[in-house]
């Protein structure tokens, strides 16, 4: 073999060790980018999403939405952004827990730029806690605000059936979204906090089929049957439904009471999420079951009566979210593109 081809594995192997490095001593750190590109890191995200939501509003709740999906699931590692290889055909993303999954080609174009402005330095998995922080911010027009610490790696793992077994599921009973949430380490009002993440985004109409037959009880008739069953019934075969009842077109809603009208337009992120459940009038068996506990009703009467306060445990229910580990033994890496590992 040649020195100059000595030299290039040479040089493709150190490049390789200095982007994997184990995830055991890693510290999160707020304003971690600063002393390491000449660019802000942040201020590039910030930009982007910003650029991102005025084309379409609707991909902030994608971006906060995929916050949760990759943190719950192995730690907040990027994991959930791998596309399917030959060697790894059933990655999270192809999970039908992660359906409706988007804002991928957001965080694409985040990488891009920063890849461009310091190269080999900035992680996925920040990008995306980057990205649902000021996704938070616009949506909530600046209610919801606050620092993310920074440093995470990411992941060279990524399995369809680690997301089946991790994420909660819209069926769930209280007792399971409780047990579900206690394994990674929130209590029932983080529980309640966290979900209301729901009065923005849309759902497929297979993620709430069941609510198309529930009793009296547990939802508006009105609402199941003139507006559910309405819009699970036309289009295509799995069309997709606002969350929240308020961004639902007016004349859908007829004669229907009892729901929060939008006083700045829609897709806002902020408390009415509670007051459509003490309603019935929310999409999901889930979110109806926080109304079927003491544990967490307690909670939902809560955040409907202080819709600042709900902004600020949000804040620091996201930052807790964000802070969750890969497992232990783990490796990560900086990937160069966010779709694959290195």
């Amino acid at each position: 073999m040649k020195v100059s081809s000595v030299l290039l594995v040479l040089f493709a192997f150190q490049a390789a060790v200095a982007v994997v490095r184990s995830t055991a001593p890693c510290t999160l750190t707020v304003g971690y980018y600063n002393d390491k590109c000449n660019r802000s890191v942040e201020g590039i995200v910030r930009d982007t999403v910003k650029a991102a939501l005025n084309a379409d509003s609707t991909i902030g709740a994608a971006l906060i939405r995929l916050l949760f999906h990759d943190c719950f699931v192995r730690g907040c590692d990027a994991s959930v952004l791998l596309d399917p290889t030959y060697s790894n055909p059933y990655p999270e993303k192809t999970s039908g827990a992660n359906i409706g999954l988007r804002g991928f080609d957001v965080i694409d174009t985040i990488k891009a730029k920063l890849e461009a402005a310091c190269p080999n330095t900035v992680s996925c998995a920040d990008i995306v806690a980057f990205a649902a922080r000021d996704a938070s911010v616009y949506l909530s027009n600046g209610g919801i605000n606050f620092t993310v610490p920074a440093g995470r790696l990411d992941s060279v793992v990524s399995l369809s059936a680690d997301a089946e077994s991790n994420l909660p599921g819209s069926t769930f009973e209280v007792s399971k979204l409780i047990s579900n949430f206690a394994v990674k380490g929130f209590t029932p009002e983080e529980l309640v906090i966290l979900s209301g993440a729901h009065s923005v985004g849309r759902a497929h109409c297979s993620s709430f089929h069941d609510r198309l037959s529930a009793p009296l009880g547990e939802i508006n008739p009105y609402f199941r049957d003139n507006v559910l069953r309405k819009d699970c019934g036309a289009g295509p075969a799995d069309p997709m439904v606002e969350n929240n009842i308020r961004d639902q077109n007016a004349t859908t809603l007829g004669n229907l009471t009892g729901y929060v009208v939008p006083a700045n337009g829609s897709d806002l992120l902020d408390n009415s999420y509670y007051h459509n459940n003490l309603n019935n009038l929310v999409l999901f068996h889930s979110d109806w079951a926080l109304i079927d506990s003491s544990a967490t009703l307690k909670h939902v009467h809560e955040y409907a009566d202080n819709g600042t306060l709900w902004n600020l445990d949000f804040a620091d229910a996201l930052v807790k979210l964000s802070k969750l580990t890969m497992p232990p033994g783990s490796t990560g890496e900086i990937r160069k593109m966010c779709r694959a590992t290195n």
